[in-house]
């Protein structure tokens, strides 16, 4: 097998992140499920996104975020997702390229405008979500790009993306290719509803395709449908060959074959816990790639996540990052 180009590829939903503060009667007042994640229509996002003054603009989306955070790790990142040919198009393409990720996506003409998250952030920390899919949910198995996951240590599969049929077939399709070239593909469910809504798809997709697993405890647990996490897993055990469970300030799980790693999550004051998996992921994933242990990865994990909510917004700063590294 030949060395790898990429430490890790990203496929997952092209967003731009609006994100402001609020509190709970505002989330009442909007029907909004606290620490949740709705799919929101185009009208339901102009009006919430006009109630958002004073907020923070970025791009983002889970797995590009991952792979943002794992740019500035060090790690040499590429990342395969949507947007329009639009201004928003435009500055999520130039924040990725600034942070040294490779984005040949091709955006899409005539069609829906680039999707974008409207995050609501709470005096505790925690983040609701309002997502428009918009030109993201449009990826296909022609925006592949097989030399690039072909060179590719682990390519990664974002659940929120596996929504549309035609990304379903772009995961079964990616998993082959990184497959055929003897690379390692990666998962993260992302939400109990994603777990709710695909968890057949899911579990095809992980026995037949998916070498490391990633999970917070609630989607692993509605992924077999048990009320009890030590239960969910043993059962993913017999599944993945790696399963890496977050479970916020209990740290986190790692099952590898018949053994079990735990590692304690880093004490924190908690700000804002949006994008925390998205780093956890990121960090593991810079450290496996480069051939460190999984409990090494999982310290790098845990001190990325830690680093995501001391601070407003999904993404660390990359001269935080470059502390861990350093």
């Amino acid at each position: 097998m030949s060395v790898a180009r990429f430490d890790m590829t990203g496929i997952g939903n092209a967003i731009v992140d609006l994100l402001v503060r609020t509190d709970d009667a505002f989330l009442s007042r909007h029907d909004m499920p606290k620490g949740g994640m709705t799919l929101i229509d185009a009208d339901t996002a102009t009006r919430l996104t006009g109630l958002m003054t004073g907020g923070q603009t970025a791009a983002g989306g889970s797995v590009a975020n991952s792979c943002a955070v794992a740019a500035s790790l060090g790690a040499h990142v590429a990342f395969l997702g949507k947007v329009a040919a639009d201004d928003l198009g435009a500055a999520f393409a130039a924040g990725l390229s600034e942070i040294g990720v490779h984005y040949p996506t091709a955006p899409l003409h005539n069609g829906a405008p680039t999707a974008r998250c409207l995050i609501f952030v709470t005096p505790d920390g925690q983040r609701t979500m309002n997502t428009y899919l918009g030109a993201g949910g449009e990826f296909s198995l022609g925006d592949l790009d097989e030399t690039v996951i072909a060179e590719s240590a682990i390519t990664y599969l974002e659940g929120y993306l596996f929504d549309p049929p035609a990304a379903q077939a772009a995961f079964v399709e990616a998993a082959r290719i990184a497959k055929s070239a003897d690379r390692l593909t990666a998962l993260s469910l992302s939400d109990p509803f994603c777990v709710d809504r695909h968890r057949d798809g899911f579990r095809r997709l992980i026995k037949q395709g998916v070498d490391i697993l990633f999970a917070n405890e609630a989607e692993i647990c509605s992924l077999y449908e048990c009320n009890a996490f030590a239960d969910a897993q043993a059962q993913v055990a017999a599944d993945v060959k790696l399963a890496v469970l977050t479970r916020s300030e209990a740290g986190s799980v790692i099952v590898q074959d018949v053994n079990v790693i735990e590692v304690e999550a880093v004490p924190v004051n908690v700000v804002d816990t949006t994008g925390a998996g998205d780093a956890y992921a990121a960090g593991f994933m810079t450290a496996y790639a480069q051939g460190r242990s999984v409990h090494e990865a999982g310290k790098l994990g845990s001190r990325a996540a830690a680093l995501a909510i001391s601070q407003i917004g999904a993404r660390p700063s990359a001269e935080m990052l470059r502390g861990l590294v350093g």
